[in-house]
């Protein structure tokens, strides 16, 4: 392997640069609560992988026009989001993906993406590079594939070695336990290769279908937090509330979801996230700053068993201020489990 990218003079420019740009949009947040932090669209439902877990794909739907997607983030632009993450489905089965990418850097945002990472090669993430992704997560399940997930190290570890030596971006790798995984060692040597090959690394815990709480199993417990002792974490470290739920405990959080952190489904509805799709159910482009304001002093019932971990990330920042007052959430009382969405299992 050659020298690798990152490491370069001009991958060195580039981790600078982000890491100036992330110190800004953190500072912006803690100024400021009237702006998302963070966005999650859909360009694709479709996935080229069917993961028994998984709720959030289906194996019918054509990807969002470009154009479309163009319209969506000046949507989020507009209302001043930091940063906006692709997710899916899997998002590189999109065909115009660069050009989605490019347009959230163009709005001036920090891009980002989700992936399965099986139809990565060289000449793809050099287009990633070129495009101006920031960052890349991968989330891998097992060390080899099974009826649960395909998405093993032993398929992707050369992948892994591709983006080691010619992604210019960030990469993550998340290794998961629960939900049915059957070695939970597996999450621990995945996270080990990570750091081997120079990414970062979480760990997360597998959510029931309505991404509810589902407590860990003793060894299942102890992996989890052996992988977060090892060096080189996310900034996702901050948040402790995994813990709680590893040992099957509820969380007291105040979740700013609809406000600090959207979930833009492929129909460009803006949902609290993508275990509560269906509400507020408002379409992004009638989506104002009132909205958010709303949304911040929302409860929201589903919160204490909550286990999605991108909503906690984002709602940390503001776990000091801004008591939620508001009982009454679009679509029902935020007191009453039946006012939110339970998400079947993918078609």
């Amino acid at each position: 392997m050659g020298t690798p990218r990152k490491l370069t003079a001009h991958g060195r420019m580039l981790a600078a640069k982000r890491n100036v740009r992330e110190l800004a949009l953190v500072g912006r947040a803690l100024a400021s609560t009237g702006h998302p932090v963070m966005a999650q669209i859909v360009p694709m439902r479709f996935c080229n992988l069917s993961c028994a877990y998984c709720n959030e794909y289906d194996k019918v739907s054509k990807p969002v026009p470009l154009d479309e997607m163009e319209r969506r983030i000046d949507h989020l632009g507009r209302l001043g989001t930091s940063i906006i993450t692709i997710s899916g489905g899997e998002p590189l089965t999109h065909p115009e993906l660069d050009g989605v990418i490019r347009r959230m850097r163009k709005v001036g945002a920090m891009a980002g993406m989700i992936t399965n990472g099986y139809l990565l090669n060289v000449e793809r993430i050099e287009r990633l590079n070129r495009a101006g992704l920031d960052h890349m997560q991968i989330s891998i399940d097992n060390i080899n594939p099974d009826d649960v997930s395909m998405k093993s190290l032993k398929v992707l570890d050369k992948k892994l070695e591709m983006l080691a030596e010619h992604a210019e971006f960030h990469v993550n790798i998340n290794s998961v336990v629960g939900g049915g995984i059957k070695d939970p060692n597996d999450a621990l040597v995945i996270s080990k290769r990570a750091l081997e090959l120079g990414f970062s690394n979480t760990i997360g815990i597998i959510h029931d279908g309505s991404g509810q709480l589902k407590p860990l199993q003793p060894e299942e417990a102890k992996i989890y937090f052996a992988v977060k002792n090892l060096k080189r974490r996310s900034y996702s470290r901050f948040n402790q509330f995994q813990e709680a739920i590893a040992q099957g405990k509820p969380n007291d959080w105040r979740c700013r979801a609809g406000s600090r952190y959207l979930y833009i489904c492929e129909d460009g509805l803006v949902h609290y996230c993508s275990q509560q799709r269906g509400f507020p159910g408002i379409p992004l482009a009638e989506y104002t700053t009132a909205d958010v304001k709303r949304e911040f002093v929302t409860a929201k019932s589903c919160s204490p068993n909550c286990t999605v971990s991108c909503v906690h990330q984002i709602s940390y920042i503001d776990h000091w201020r801004t008591p939620q007052t508001r009982s009454i959430s679009p679509g029902g009382h935020a007191g009453e489990a039946p006012g939110l969405v339970t998400i079947q299992g993918a078609n």
